[in-house]
């Protein structure tokens, strides 16, 4: 069984900075990609980052320059920094990873910019 278990979350003021963490645990092998997604309320959950197992990432036009993706092979942990947060940036940030033995997505943790 895996899980993924993320910390890092909170409440920042616009301008301010966080930094999110999945650490994956259990029977998890190779993993392929691992990807970071958000969900605002009444919206649909949107792909904010990627990178790959050689670390090429990708990121959606709303957080370029802002957010930065990156992972720790030897942990297997996924990281977002998060610079110059705005409002618009408040939502549920959800990690996701697909390995060779699955896909796993973790539970959650909010995000709120707010003054």
């Amino acid at each position: 069984q895996v899980q993924l278990v993320e910390s890092g979350g909170g409440l920042v003021q616009p301008g301010g900075s966080l930094r999110l963490s999945c650490a994956a645990s259990g029977s998890i092998a190779s993993i392929y990609y691992m990807e970071w997604y958000r969900q605002a309320p009444g919206k649909q959950r949107e792909l904010v980052a990627v990178i790959t197992s050689g670390g090429t990432t990708n990121y959606v036009d709303s957080v370029k320059g802002r957010f930065t993706i990156s992972r720790d092979n030897a942990k297997n942990t996924v990281y977002l920094r998060m610079n110059n947060l705005k409002p618009e940036d408040t939502a549920v940030y959800y990690c996701y990873i697909s390995g060779s033995l699955g896909n796993y997505w973790g539970q959650g943790t909010q995000v709120t910019v707010a003054s």
